[in-house]
C-alpha cells in the first residue's frame, strides 16, 4: 500500500470535531504512529447553535436565543523517531470545553423583579434593604482545558508499538449566573486562573504496513484538578447582614399573616437565613476530568481505498464539578429539597458515561490529492446539570480533503455538520431527578478544520 494512504486518516479532518459533554477533539493518537519524523499544526472551529424553550417547572415559558458562541482551537504534534526500536512525541490539544452566554427576555438573564426563594421577594427589595446593588448581566460559561502528552514508544518490530508517557492538563474557567432560575445564586461568580496537574496515558498499536492496516488501543487516565477560584454570592452576603435577615423575616411574617405559610415553615426558612453566614469561607474547588478509552483503526481494501474509524468510551458518569462556596451553599439550601441534600448539589454534573463512533473511506485521486468521507454517532453523557445548553448526543456527516505538494509536505481540511440531540436543562438542586427548566431541540453544529504536516 502506498505510503501516502498511511497518512490519509489526516486528511479527512484536520482534528476529530465533537460535539458532546465538554468533549472537543476526541484526543487522537494518530500522529504519533506515523513512520519516521513527523510534525503537524492544526485550527478546528466549531460554529453551534443552541436555541430552546423555557419549560418544566419554570414559571415562565419565554423562548431561549442561540447561546452558543463560536470556539476554535489549536492543535500539535511532534513524532520523532530517535532509534529504529524507540520513539519520543508529544501532542498538544485542547480536548475539553464550552463557551455558552444567554441573552434576550428570559430567565437566565438578570432583571430587577427577580424573585429570591418566595414570592414577592425580589432581588431589587434584598439590594434596597441591604444598601446594595440588585444582580444585572447575562448567564454565562467557559471552561478551557489545554493537554500535553508526553510519549515514550517501543517497536519491538515492524508490527507492533507500545506507548505511554505523562499528560500535563491545564484548567481555566468563568461561569456566572444570572436570571430568576438560580434564586439564590442569580449574581453568582466563579472566576478561577489557570491551573494545571499532571495524568498518564498508555497504550498499544498493530499494523502491516504493506496492507495499510493500522490499529491502537489507549487509555488516558483521570486528572484530578484543584482549584483555587474567586466565588462571588452578592445575594447570600446581602441576606446574611442583619438588614437581610431581619426583610426575610418580615416578609415570613407577612406570608403566615394571609396564609401562604406555616409558622413552622417560617421557623425553618428563618434558620436557613441564619446559616448562610457559615458558607462565605473560601477554598479549594476540586474535580476530575475523566478517564477515557480509544481504539482507532484503518485497512487498505483496494489499492488507493482506505477505510477507518474509532471508537471511544469516556467516564463521564463519574464527571462533577462543584466549586467550593457554591457547594457550601448549597448544603445549607439543600436542606429545603425533598428529599434532603445534605451534600448539596454540583454546578455541572453528568449521568451518563460517553460512548461515539465513526466510520470512513478515504479515496487517492491522484499522486497530491486524497479525499474522504465520514459518518458519526455520540451517545452523549445525559442531560447536562449546568448554566450551559444542554446537548444530548449528535449525529454527523463530513466530507474532507488532502493536497500533498510534495512527498514530504500536506495541507489538510474538512468540514463536518453535526445534528445535535434534544435535551432537558436541570439545576443542581433537580439533579437526577424529573425537575428541569429549559428544553433545547433541533439545533445543529457545524465543524470546520485546517491541518499542516510535514514527514522528515
Amino acid at each position: 500500500m502506498n505510503h501516502k494512504i498511511n497518512c490519509l486518516l489526516l486528511a479527512v479532518f484536520s482534528t476529530q470535531l465533537n460535539a458532546a459533554a465538554f468533549d472537543r477533539n476526541g484526543q487522537s493518537i494518530s500522529a504519533f504512529l506515523q513512520p519516521g519524523n513527523y510534525f503537524e499544526a492544526g485550527l478546528s472551529v466549531m460554529d453551534s447553535s443552541l436555541q430552546g424553550q423555557e419549560a418544566g417547572i419554570n414559571a415562565s415559558r419565554q423562548s431561549i436565543s442561540d447561546i452558543a458562541n463560536s470556539s476554535y482551537w489549536p492543535s500539535a504534534a511532534l513524532k520523532l523517531q530517535l532509534a529504529p526500536k524507540f520513539s519520543f512525541g508529544f501532542i498538544y490539544d485542547e480536548p475539553f470545553g464550552s463557551d455558552t452566554e444567554y441573552s434576550g427576555n428570559n430567565s437566565f438573564v438578570a432583571t430587577s423583579n427577580d424573585i429570591v426563594l418566595l414570592p414577592g421577594m425580589t432581588t431589587t427589595r434584598i439590594a434596597q434593604a441591604t444598601s446594595n446593588n440588585a444582580p444585572t448581566g447575562n448567564t454565562k460559561s467557559s471552561f478551557d482545558i489545554q493537554n500535553l502528552s508526553f510519549i515514550f514508544g517501543y517497536q519491538p518490530n515492524k508490527n507492533w508499538n507500545f506507548y505511554l508517557g505523562p499528560t500535563y492538563e491545564n484548567f481555566k474557567s468563568q461561569v456566572e449566573l444570572r436570571g430568576a432560575v438560580f434564586s439564590l445564586y442569580n449574581g453568582y461568580d466563579f472566576h478561577s486562573k489557570a491551573v494545571g496537574d499532571w495524568g498518564w496515558l498508555a497504550g498499544f498499536a498493530y499494523q502491516i504496513p504493506e496492507k495499510g492496516l493500522k490499529a491502537s488501543l489507549t487509555y488516558r487516565s483521570e486528572i484530578e484538578h484543584k482549584v483555587n477560584a474567586t466565588e462571588n454570592a452578592p445575594l447570600i452576603d446581602m441576606l446574611s447582614t442583619q438588614q437581610g435577615r431581619d426583610l426575610v423575616d418580615q416578609h415570613l411574617s407577612y406570608m403566615v399573616s394571609i396564609g401562604k405559610m406555616t409558622e413552622q415553615n417560617k421557623a425553618a426558612l428563618n434558620h436557613i437565613v441564619a446559616e448562610l453566614p457559615n458558607a462565605n469561607s473560601s477554598g479549594t474547588t476540586k474535580f476530575k476530568t475523566p478517564d477515557s478509552v480509544k481504539l482507532e483503526f484503518q485497512t487498505g481494501l483496494r489499492p488507493g481505498t482506505l477505510l477507518f474509524g474509532n471508537v471511544r468510551w469516556v467516564n463521564w458518569s463519574d464527571f462533577s464539578f462543584q466549586p467550593y462556596r457554591f457547594g457550601e451553599i448549597s448544603k445549607i439550601v439543600g436542606s429545603l429539597s425533598t428529599p434532603s441534600r445534605p451534600d448539596g448539589f454540583n454546578l455541572v454534573r453528568y449521568y451518563d458515561d460517553q460512548w461515539s463512533a465513526n466510520l470512513g473511506l478515504g479515496q487517492k485521486l491522484s499522486q497530491k490529492w486524497f479525499a474522504s468521507m465520514s459518518v458519526g454517532w455520540d451517545s452523549g453523557a445525559g442531560e447536562k446539570v449546568s448554566s450551559g445548553g444542554p446537548v444530548k448526543g449528535y449525529y454527523n456527516v463530513g466530507i474532507g480533503a488532502q493536497y500533498s505538494p510534495t512527498a514530504q509536505t500536506f495541507i489538510s481540511g474538512g468540514v463536518k455538520y453535526f445534528w445535535l440531540g434534544d435535551a432537558k436543562a436541570q439545576l443542581g438542586a433537580q439533579a437526577g431527578s424529573d425537575y428541569y427548566v429549559a428544553e433545547f431541540s433541533q439545533n445543529h453544529s457545524i465543524g470546520y478544520g485546517l491541518k499542516l504536516g510535514y514527514k522528515f
